[in-house]
């Protein structure tokens, strides 16, 4: 049963409270199940301080965050440095989303395609955009207080095809909703605590199909947030869980791909230190797993154990597909880098 996250009433310190989530899309079945055959994260290219991938632009290259920089990995794997007059605290986590065009009815305009977007952690909280060519400037200003730790497009027309960004504070997320001219709407305020590689699923996606994804490293849970502010559980991930160890990045498998990506980013002092590397896993290896187009695969922070979750009408199956190097210190989304590249 879903919940209706209204607003709670203020705790003694005066924050807001999430009430608990009193339903979830899973049943017995769907704890996570190893497959037969584990496959592994392995390493693709070696990039500083990496921190978060973009989709794939038109041409099949992908930004790269990193270092409080972006680069361009091209799909020869050349690393080239884009959008020098943008940065971003390098200590930090400044996630990205790249636009495909999509436009913005209830606006009157459209989301500039190949134009990325990446959340704005100093010089006032909000979103920068940069441009195709490579210009950055601010794009939105955002008034909730907190840390903002999630980023995504609605590529289904549920959230309005707009620009959605999750902040969080002491275990409460905000939620709001970004549409092309760079106005904010806010769509929660109490959302349960979701961080990292948040998407929205399609809309085959069982009946969470068009909610907006989180995952919570610190309980393991994957949740649905709808634009009316409903939090559902879609599934707990069996994995283990805990502050830089559970659940962080996700990406649902389109149709049509080369390779599985995702950054791990060194991380010191940290039990799981990292390797500045992009690791992948290909189109190949994934399919002989049994993971299809559709199925949303979540990563843990700590060691990249990755988990396939595939939801129906009425239920949602989680199965252990993968892991990583024991070291990987995961971060941001889950990207699928372009069908017939190198």
């Amino acid at each position: 049963m879903a919940l209706v996250l209204a607003a709670a009433p203020a705790a003694a310190c005066g924050r807001a409270q999430p009430e608990p989530v009193r339903g979830a899309g899973v049943t017995a079945t769907s704890a996570a199940r190893a497959s037969a055959r584990l496959l592994t994260w392995t390493g693709h290219r070696h990039v500083r301080g990496v921190v978060d991938l973009s989709a794939p632009r038109s041409d099949g290259s992908i930004l790269v965050a990193a270092a409080g920089k972006l680069n361009v990995l091209t799909p020869n794997d050349r690393l080239t440095r884009f959008a020098p007059g943008y940065a971003a605290p390098p200590g930090l986590e400044p996630y990205i989303a790249l636009s495909s065009g999509q436009r913005v009815a209830k606006a009157g305009c459209r989301f500039a395609p190949n134009t990325l977007f990446a959340l704005r952690l100093n010089h006032g909280d909000g979103v920068t955009v940069v441009e195709a060519r490579g210009r950055a400037r601010r794009f939105a200003r955002l008034s909730s207080r907190g840390l903002e730790d999630g980023i995504a497009f609605d590529t289904t027309g549920r959230f309005g095809h707009r620009l959605l960004v999750a902040t969080s504070l002491k275990g409460v997320t905000t939620v709001a909703a970004i549409d092309c001219r760079g106005r904010v709407t806010v769509l929660t305020r109490n959302a349960p605590r979701v961080e990292g590689g948040i998407a929205v699923a399609p809309k085959a996606f069982g009946r969470f199909g068009g909610d907006l994804i989180g995952p919570d490293e610190l309980s393991g849970n994957i949740y649905a947030l709808t634009p009316t502010g409903h939090a559902t559980v879609v599934a707990r991930s069996g994995l283990p869980h805990g502050q830089d160890v559970g659940v962080e990045s996700g990406g649902f498998v389109p149709a049509r791909f080369t390779d599985a990506l995702v950054a791990d980013r060194r991380t010191r002092a940290n039990r799981h230190p990292g390797d500045d590397l992009i690791l992948r896993v290909s189109h190949a290896d994934l399919t002989s797993a049994g993971v299809t187009a559709g199925d949303l695969l979540v990563v843990t922070e700590g060691g990249a154990q990755t988990i396939a979750v595939r939801c129906g009408a009425q239920a949602c199956q989680v199965r252990h597909v993968a892991d990583g190097p024991p070291i990987a210190h995961i971060e941001g989304h889950v990207v699928f880098s372009a069908a017939g590249r190198p």
